[in-house]
């Protein structure tokens, strides 16, 4: 997740930058230029990232279908302090709400990261559909029951007050933010079973937790197991490698999702790739694809809080600049389908075939770019949602939404500079079947 406020994005964009630059001329970069452009149909409202804009910063997209109404479906995204917005197949806000304050003028705020969906959840009172947040400032989940019964504010949360943090073990542990980040839900259909998938941030660890509700009606969790991945790799020279990071970061994870059929988890290593693990987080993680900048050395200035990156040794990727970012499942009815992955550092779409069987084999890629002067593409992203599903006379066959951490036109900010500026971009998933020849 790319941001300009930490030395640790800071020094990653300084590496990525440098390592692209002698991409440039490389052959592993050169079928990027051939990868097709697909245009959005519509995008959000920009969303500012200072004290007039509510600190919002548009992270991770879900898409909630109504299936009484398809038309009438909700994307749901966060904005890190901001909170969490829900917006219409318009592109229209229809909902905002607010991320927690700190519990004391000290402490972290409520900071949303990343968000998925439990279609019905058992309950109580009956199965319902929700919303799972990471809140990345208080080290918790948060959980939004859908309805649709209520447009004007579908969202309502059930989080147990007394859920305790995910990593933490007290307020001293989470104002160090070494907390809950990325998210992906399961639901286990040999046991009924609902989970969350929790990355830590700065860390390479991963923990199961199960969602319970309870008799009041709200939704808790335990963490069941934690499994951590690599955060140094011996590299084909027989050298010892590991990102560069400002010092005592490991190469965290933030995009993940599950495939139901299998019980499959697909996490993204931001600066190293693309991970297979069993959802329950049982057995060997598997390594589907790295980044181009795996295996580039580099060496971290504390007065500049870059990094000044090394010669590439070419044991990188060919498809994944760094960030390796959001991930999304595209399902098709045959139990066919795609993996798509957001090449946060070229600005790129990657796809790679669902089937374990076909070892994820890579199957090309595209671009979102411009669709007018006011209607950018994407730049940056860090997250994607995608539905291969009716949703009404608007998107017939599906609809893919991407995070644009570069919105556009830029607006001063009266100080002679502009305002960070991020949203969704809305795209046919139509347009992306057609142009990627899925």
């Amino acid at each position: 997740m790319r941001t300009h406020r930490t030395p640790r994005r800071t020094a990653a964009l300084a590496l990525g930058i440098a390592v692209l630059a002698f991409l440039t001329s490389a052959p592993a970069g050169a079928d990027d230029a051939d990868l097709p452009t697909v245009t959005p149909a519509a995008e959000t409202p920009a969303l500012h990232d200072d004290e007039a804009g509510g600190n919002a910063d548009a992270d991770d997209p879900a898409i909630w279908r109504n299936t009484a109404d398809p038309g009438r479906s909700l994307v749901i995204a966060t904005a890190k302090e901001g909170g969490l917005r829900v917006y219409d197949l318009g592109a229209r806000l229809v909902q905002s709400l607010p991320a927690p304050r700190p519990p004391a003028e000290d402490d972290a705020p409520g900071r949303y990261n990343n968000v998925d969906l439990v279609t019905g959840l058992r309950t109580p009172t009956g199965r319902t559909d929700v919303a799972v947040v990471s809140d990345r400032g208080n080290d918790r989940l948060r959980i939004y029951r859908i309805d649709a019964s209520k447009p004007a504010s579908p969202l309502t949360d059930i989080t147990d007050p007394a859920a305790a943090p995910v990593f933490s073990t007290g307020q001293t542990e989470i104002n160090e933010q070494r907390t809950a980040y990325g998210l992906a839900t399961w639901q286990d259909t040999a046991t009924g079973r609902t989970y969350a998938l929790v990355s830590q941030r700065e860390r390479t660890r991963l923990a199961l937790v199960e969602l319970t509700p309870t008799a009041s009606g709200t939704v808790t969790y335990r963490k069941v197991r934690t499994l951590d991945l690599p955060a140094s790799f011996r590299l084909p020279d027989g050298t010892t490698w590991s990102p560069c990071a400002e010092p005592g970061e490991l190469p965290q994870v933030e995009g993940m999702v599950v495939d139901p059929a299998d019980g499959t988890l697909y996490a993204g290593q931001e600066d190293i790739g693309i991970w297979r693990i069993r959802a329950d987080l049982t057995g060997k993680p598997e390594l589907v694809d790295k980044v181009r900048e795996f295996g580039v050395p580099g060496v971290y200035d504390e007065e500049t809080e870059e990094c000044a990156a090394g010669a590439d040794p070419g044991f990188g990727g060919d498809h994944l600049s760094a960030d390796v970012e959001g991930l999304a499942l595209y399902q098709e009815k045959d139990g066919d389908g795609y993996l798509l992955a957001s090449s946060q550092g070229d600005d790129t779409f990657a796809l790679y075939d669902r089937e374990v069987g076909e070892d994820n084999e890579y199957e090309g890629g595209f671009r979102v770019g411009a669709a007018s002067a006011t209607l950018d593409g994407s730049q940056e992203c860090d997250g994607a949602a995608v539905l291969n599903a009716p949703l009404g006379s608007r998107y017939p066959k599906g609809l893919l939404v991407v995070q644009d951490g570069h919105e556009t036109p830029e607006v001063p900010d009266g100080e002679g500079g502009t305002r960070t500026a991020t949203g969704f971009k809305f795209v046919d998933l139509a347009d992306v079947v057609d142009a990627a020849d899925l």
